[in-house]
């Protein structure tokens, strides 16, 4: 499979497994003009073979539309990609010596950027010091966010680079004071290194079967040159398509820059690991209820002045009071402009983690889509994880409520918010069909469809995400074992050959099983990856 196609070329992609609604037992399928023309069997492939530029021997390989990632922050993702990262220190005097290592390997770099500590994995739950990092970077300015990305730790020479007065305390820092350290970080970043981070990052996307990623940019978190030029970089067509989302209540901003809506990362409260998600009742083990930096009142009128300029608005909701603050300010809007309307501007939250059957049921009557990362509860989740350790087991147990979601009707878009989380397509998909709170599992299939169709729907197009005639050839090739049919209880069967299931097939995700290898990434029609000796 050397053969790299364009969106001109017709290419008939034969012998092997496609994953099609069309036809559950396809083994072949023509592109032509960036679309797909057809699907079917290997026999009725023949009345193609004269008539393509190329084709594709898939020798049994699978056919699947490309994922969609509906939550990444591109740059970030590339720089942890390409700097330091930290996830898997094991200890605070683990990841200090990361710190120095890499601080004498990068001698010319105005400042020093990592990410993914988090203390609660560390045997002492401490976070490295100010004076600490001072003394691991030489004096030499240092942003370290946490793994959550909503605090970080940094060092007395990044604060000097802070515009104003920031708070100076030796611990991490949550809020506006955390905005400013990043705002200074990232400001000091230049322009080659951060195209070579958003290279980096998409060329890693493409070769994990990505074809979409949603960027969720704003002024607290990126830049507005950050945002355009990743959209003059994708525009491209060497990479995954990019969908750009600007976190900031100007809609005129959010269109001027490219934005097909004023969303994504509109902070109502920050993460739960930082304790800054915004609860109903104290965190277990703080005696707070986290940080709310939007109201009702202000979601309301984001969503009105959204609806009417026919933008998406958006925004990131963790704890259960946050989560209220956007269904009552949602329900607020709709009073004012139609819930029909509302309805069909297909609002969005992200992240929605704490939710109710109230909640719930409000999500779906609202036509909210939620964001979620089903990863977050492979991380976090269980007894004895981050999310018991803040909101004791009980609450804990409540958390990401998929199964709750797919049964209401709620239209649900996966992403990973890397590098809060890995980009790891298949991984969550297995994370939302193994959830940790079995009552919250869904099927492999529901999860599949969440993050291919899913994120298409949460952009406003119903006609992609899925290999049928018609639809944008955005698709991905693995090399996989047998394919099966998964039920939410975790029952696997194989494929059924009965043609009334209308049921393909999906490869077995259970734990502890190796997951698919992307051999070929097509977006539109175009080759943006295509694994080496394949």
């Amino acid at each position: 499979m050397s053969e790299t196609t364009t969106p001109s070329t017709t290419v008939l992609l034969r012998r092997g497994e496609v994953h099609s609604p069309a036809d559950p037992f396809a083994t072949a399928m023509v592109v032509e003009r960036g679309q797909v023309a057809w699907v079917g069997s290997e026999g009725a492939a023949d009345a193609f073979a004269d008539g393509v530029d190329e084709v594709i021997d898939l020798d049994g390989a699978l056919v699947t539309p490309a994922f969609t990632d509906a939550h990444v922050h591109t740059t970030s993702t590339g720089l942890a990609l390409t700097g330091l990262d930290l996830s898997g220190a094991p200890t605070r005097e683990a990841a200090l010596a990361l710190v120095q290592d890499f601080a004498a390997t990068r001698p010319d770099d105005r400042v020093l950027l990592g990410h993914g500590w988090d203390a609660s994995r560390w045997p002492d739950r401490q976070p490295p010091t100010r004076a600490e990092l001072d003394a691991a970077t030489g004096g030499r300015p240092l942003y370290l966010s946490r793994i959550d990305v909503h605090s970080a730790v940094v060092t007395t020479a990044l604060l000097d680079l802070v515009p104003g007065d920031v708070i100076r305390v030796d611990g991490p820092l949550t809020a506006d004071a955390h905005h400013a350290v990043r705002a200074a970080a990232l400001g000091a970043v230049a322009y080659a290194q951060r195209t070579e981070a958003q290279r980096a990052a998409l060329a890693h996307a493409a070769s994990l079967g990505i074809g979409t990623v949603h960027e969720c940019a704003g002024p607290e978190i990126s830049s507005e040159d950050d945002l355009t030029g990743l959209l003059r970089l994708a525009a491209e067509g060497t990479g995954p398509r990019v969908i750009g989302y600007w976190a900031e209540q100007d809609v005129d901003k959010a269109r001027e820059l490219g934005a097909v809506g004023a969303a994504g990362d509109l902070f109502l409260d920050g993460a739960l690991g930082s304790h800054t998600a915004c609860l109903h009742q104290p965190y277990a083990d703080a005696d707070h209820t986290g940080t709310a930096y939007l109201d009702a009142a202000a979601v309301a009128a984001h969503v009105v002045a959204c609806t009417e300029a026919g933008l998406q608005a958006g925004f990131h909701a963790i704890g259960d009071a946050a989560v209220t603050a956007v269904v009552q300010g949602v329900r607020a809007a709709a009073d004012k402009v139609g819930l029909a309307r509302v309805r069909a501007a297909r609002h969005r939250v992200e992240h929605a983690e704490m939710m109710t059957p109230e909640t719930v049921a409000a999500f779906a009557e609202l036509g909210l889509t939620a964001s979620v990362q089903p990863a977050f509860d492979a991380l976090w989740g269980g007894e004895d994880g981050m999310y018991a350790q803040r909101l004791g087991a009980e609450r804990a147990r409540t958390l990401n409520p998929f199964a709750a979601l797919v049964r209401a009707g709620v239209p649900l878009a996966f992403g990973s918010d890397s590098p809060v989380t890995p980009l790891d397509p298949w991984g969550t998909v297995r994370a939302a069909a193994f959830h940790r709170t079995p009552e919250h599992r869904i099927s492999v299939r529901a999860a599949f469809a969440a993050h291919t169709r899913g994120g298409w729907r949460a952009v406003g197009r119903d006609d992609a995400g899925l290999l049928v005639p018609g639809a944008p050839a955005d698709y991905a090739v693995w090399r996989t074992g047998e394919l099966v049919v998964q039920a939410p209880d975790d029952r696997v069967a194989r494929w059924s050959t009965d043609p009334r299931s209308g049921t393909p097939g999906l490869p077995d995700l259970s734990p502890g099983g190796d997951l698919p290898v992307c051999l070929r990434t097509v977006v539109g029609g175009r080759t943006v990856f295509v694994r080496p000796g394949e």
